[in-house]
């Protein structure tokens, strides 16, 4: 948060295309505040040159940023929630780094390691840039947080700011330069402090000679590995403090030894973040740089299918076409459409690959082309390799419509399959059209009895559609048209799960949610044969289902075992009364832009405080915390958090306590041993309501507990052709026995794992997955690697699922540059819009550059044209021409080449200023300059929580 001073000013400093940036009075910046203040301030200026670029008017959102905020201002409110997603996936990823490299000196400067620290910086952008060429957008993000933490690192652990640099150091992004001036290894830095005053503690001539150092850090007492006359990094926990000299450089807090600094280093990691995000979206551009941070016209949500290709699927494959033709064409254009079309074909013995395109008429021609083949031979299909390969494949919280007439040939895959449908949070529903009986193969009426779905067989897509909170519709052929209408509804944008609700067997039991005036277009959906309700509404009038008419149902549709019913809208309590012996699942849901985030987190159990996300299934029976953030207000708050059982009526409760900023921390005493929901309930306090409104949301996936506990970590950048090694740990706090392991992924990369593991009552056990991808992906391809493992009998299973990027080795770390050829003027003082100027200017990689990609005009009016030629060397080389009108006096043109290198390049014909290259983008010296005006007025002051 901003002072009101500091928050006029940055507004100034931004609508004059300036980035401002403040520490409130009295705190100190973290890692968390700093990459979100930065994140927030590069995605506005991402959204304000697209609007220039488009002639749209853009206006800033006030100090201080949030999320919701900024998507509004970037003409995409619906994607709010998935924007501030992003930004928390990013900032949980940076955290990380103090939780699972505390002790490793390269991830934080530490100890003068400054060339393995940037080169986990050069390689780890490298890596975010080859995944944003492929779309993995994820991949990005995870890449993206991981070298943010280092690279903040850099301007508290060293003496850069010491040495009176004000501004980032842009060779900390670059490998191809000089970091600086570093101390040799025998080279003295630190005197002792004197008493606790550590300010004046390196050694005047490493000052004078304007030679980097930073402070070595150790945890253990009495043993160092810190040099003579070194200087130590400093506080409590780092025991090389106590080793003359004495004392310590850091500044991550403002009682750090070198806290009087604080502000300075948090203002430069500030800086430093903005310039490295301007890298990457030079080297993206700017709507793939949105794509990454979450945010894209319409409702930012995916439309995927993965569809049964074998011979008995014509008529629905038709279907399918006719649907997605009227949904598309329905959606184009407005809030509802989708930013990424996805679509997976399985069969028997294939299955895929993933197409995935942002353009719906592509979408429209793929699906139009599908065609249906002919089987394997016999009735089952790979269909839940198909959805394993959707589910990693698609954005998070995504929907995914799967339609068949056959059993799953690869039922191994089941707790894979639920694996990732917890981890992403994906809904799945699954269109089934065998189920009674119909024919499958146009075969004898035997071939008919003997290839139609069981029951048996049909639970299994039951259950996989219960887990992830989505819906087992099961119709004949001809019923499928109608069917498909619950995509047109799911397709909608924002929305919000009200309730979620199964019981399997069937019995009759009360339900109740909470309608807040919010929600719009409230929607039940019902699944189940030979049911009975009565609905209620807040009033107290009620509608049976056997009633023909009535008031509280406008509309109400049937098909097969599916029951849809649109509610007549009232504020308040609403209860449905189910009565039925068979299974059944009764599904709220509305459209509201007020909806909330969450993860497990645990406690860091090292020497550093903090929050790590689980990517595990959290302990059975145990104490557990939540992270939960509310979007789309900034105005509401969290009152209540439960663990929801999914087939009773039990339920936890949290205490919730407020971190600020619409997150909230809720402890429980208890996570449930049996499948449960999370249902949040809070209180919206808008200015534009009258009142203040109470909300309840629900997640949709139904997640378990496990008393098994599985640990992975690896570095998560793999290498085409080069075995891979993936250490994992396996412990129980139950009964001992032969553990199961199942180690799969979605890319089907020849793998090893051992089988089984022979863990004690209460131990741990050890094993290795060893990944081999192959020579010919292309780089900035991922794979997603799910290893479980499962108790003796079945009774117990966890998972962790881990992400890697496939990155090929890079040999081109030269940035374009450019070299004017001619500017021709015939611009007087005073501009005319009828006289112009013009420039040619050739642009080259180098003679070992991959070549240049894409000359785009960064700031400039006029008109710009590019042709291909040979250089002197036989080198590519690209030729840029020119033409602006002289009240267009400046010209900045960003230079991206194959890799993702970045070079700029300024010219400009205004009499004072003299025309050529310049190193520092624009938006960095308006950054600077905002700085500078920020420190003269005395309004950057420092703060609590530190760069840690």
């Amino acid at each position: 948060m901003l002072p009101s001073g500091l928050a006029a000013l940055c507004l100034l400093l931004l609508q004059t295309g300036a980035l401002g940036f403040g520490i409130l009075p009295g705190d100190s910046l973290n890692h968390l505040e700093i990459t979100e203040t930065a994140i927030l301030n590069a995605t506005v200026q991402v959204c304000h040159k697209l609007a220039q670029a488009e002639g749209t008017v853009f206006t800033f959102p006030p100090p201080p940023l949030t999320a919701e905020a900024v998507a509004i201002a970037c003409d995409s409110p619906k994607s709010s929630k998935t924007f501030r997603a992003a930004v928390k996936f990013i900032i949980l990823r940076n955290v990380r780094v103090d939780i699972r490299h505390a002790l490793n000196a390269s991830f934080h400067f530490d100890e003068e390691n400054f060339i393995e620290g940037r080169k986990i910086i050069t390689d780890g952008i490298s890596a975010v840039k080859a995944s944003n060429r492929q779309e993995n957008f994820e991949a990005a993000r995870q890449k993206l947080g991981e070298i943010l933490h280092p690279l903040q690192d850099f301007y508290s652990h060293s003496n850069w700011v010491e040495l009176g640099n004000k501004n980032p150091n842009p060779n900390l992004i670059r490998s191809d330069t000089s970091i600086g001036n570093i101390a040799d290894e025998s080279r003295a830095t630190c005197r002792n402090c004197d008493g606790d005053d550590c300010r004046n503690n390196i050694l005047e001539d490493i000052i004078q000679e304007n030679v980097l150092t930073s402070g070595y850090f150790g945890i253990v007492p009495f043993v160092s590995t810190k040099p003579k006359g070194k200087c130590s990094h400093g506080g409590l926990v780092d025991q090389t403090s106590t080793i003359e000299p004495k004392g310590g450089i850091n500044k991550d807090t403002l009682d750090a030894s070198h806290g009087h600094l604080h502000t300075e280093a948090a203002n430069a990691a500030i800086a430093a973040t903005r310039e490295l995000l301007e890298d990457i979206r030079g080297a993206a551009g700017d709507r793939d740089f949105l794509q990454m941070m979450g945010i894209s016209k319409g409702s930012n949500k995916a439309l995927c299918f993965v569809i049964d290709t074998t011979d008995s699927m014509r008529d629905e494959i038709e279907a399918v076409k006719n649907v997605t033709s009227f949904l598309v064409n329905s959606k184009v254009g407005t809030d509802d459409e989708p930013s990424v079309y996805i679509l997976v074909p399985f069969n028997d013995p294939d299955f895929g690959p993933l197409i995935r395109t942002t353009d719906p008429d592509v979408f429209k021609t793929i699906i139009t082309s599908l065609s249906a083949a002919g089987g394997g031979g016999d009735f089952e299909e790979l269909s839940l390799s198909g959805l394993q390969l959707a589910l990693t494949g698609a954005p998070p919280s995504s929907e995914i419509f799967l339609f068949t007439d056959a059993s799953a040939k690869d039922k191994q895959l089941k707790s894979t399959v639920i694996a990732l449908i917890e981890r992403t949070k994906t809904v799945v529903n699954f269109m089934l059209t065998n189920i009674s009986g119909l024919r499958r193969r146009r075969r004898s009426d035997h071939d008919q009895h003997r290839n139609q779905m069981s029951k048996l067989d049909a639970q299994l897509y039951r259950d996989l559609a219960q887990a992830s909170g989505g819906l087992a519709i099961e119709v004949t052929t001809a019923e499928l048209p109608v069917a498909t209408s619950i995509i047109t509804e799911s397709s909608s944008s924002s929305l919000v799960t009200l309730l979620q609700a199964a019981r399997s067997p069937g019995r009759a039991d009360n339900f109740t949610f909470l309608v807040d005036e919010s929600v719009g277009n409230l929607t039940v959906y019902i699944t189940g044969r030979s049911l009975t309700f009565t609905l209620i509404n807040p009033s107290g009038e009620s509608q049976k289902s056997t009633d023909g008419t009535g008031s509280l149902i406008t509309s109400s549709q049937s098909v097969g075992n599916f029951q849809t019913l649109r509610l007549n809208k009232q504020v308040g309590l609403w209860e449905m009364r189910m009565v039925s012996t068979d299974p059944y699942t009764l599904k709220v849901i509305g459209q509201s832009a007020i909806d909330f985030l969450f993860d497990f987190v645990e406690a860091s159990q090292g020497p550093f405080t903090g929050f790590d996300a689980l990517e595990t299934r959290p302990r059975a029976g145990v104490n557990g915390t939540l992270l939960v953030s509310v979007t789309g207000s900034d105005s509401a708050t969290v009152t209540e958090v439960a663990l929801v059982e999914s087939s009773g009526s039990g339920e936890v409760n949290g205490i919730v306590e407020s971190q600020g900023g619409g997150d909230f921390l809720v402890r429980v005493d208890r996570v449930p041993s049996v499948e449960f929901v999370v249902r949040v309930r809070g209180q919206d306090n808008s200015s534009s309501r009258v009142s203040t409104t109470s909300f309840q949301r629900q997640t949709p996936t139904n997640f378990r507990a496990s008393s098994l506990t599985i640990i992975a970590d690896s570095n998560s950048i793999l290498a085409p052709g080069t075995p891979f090694s993936v250490p994992f740990s396996v412990m129980t706090s139950g009964t001992g026995g032969n553990f199961t392991i199942r180690a799969t992924n979605d890319q089907g990369f020849a793998s090893t794992f051992p089988t089984s593991l022979l863990l004690a009552t209460g131990g741990s056990a050890n094993g290795t997955v060893t990944l081999t991808a192959p020579l010919n992906i292309p780089s900035g391809s991922d794979v997603t690697l799910t290893i479980e493992a499962e108790a003796p009998g079945a009774t117990d299973t966890n998972y962790i699922v881990l992400r890697f990027s496939i990155i090929n080795t890079v040999t081109d770390f030269t940035h374009p540059v450019c070299q004017l050829l001619s500017l021709q003027s015939k611009c007087s003082e005073n501009c005319s819009l009828s006289s112009s100027w013009e420039l040619s200017v050739r642009v080259t990689d180098g003679a070992d550059g991959t070549g240049v990609d894409r000359v785009i005009l960064q700031q400039g009016n006029g008109t710009i044209s590019t042709s291909m030629g040979v250089g002197t060397n036989n080198e590519n080389v690209t030729l840029v021409s020119y033409r602006a009108s002289c009240c267009s006096p400046d010209v900045e043109l960003m230079v991206v080449d194959r890799l993702g290198n970045v070079g700029s390049c300024f010219y400009t014909i205004r009499a004072t200023s003299s025309s050529g290259t310049r190193d520092t983008p624009s938006s960095l010296l308006c950054l600077s300059i905002a700085v500078a005006v920020m420190q003269m007025l005395g309004l950057l002051v420092p703060t609590d929580r530190g760069i840690q």
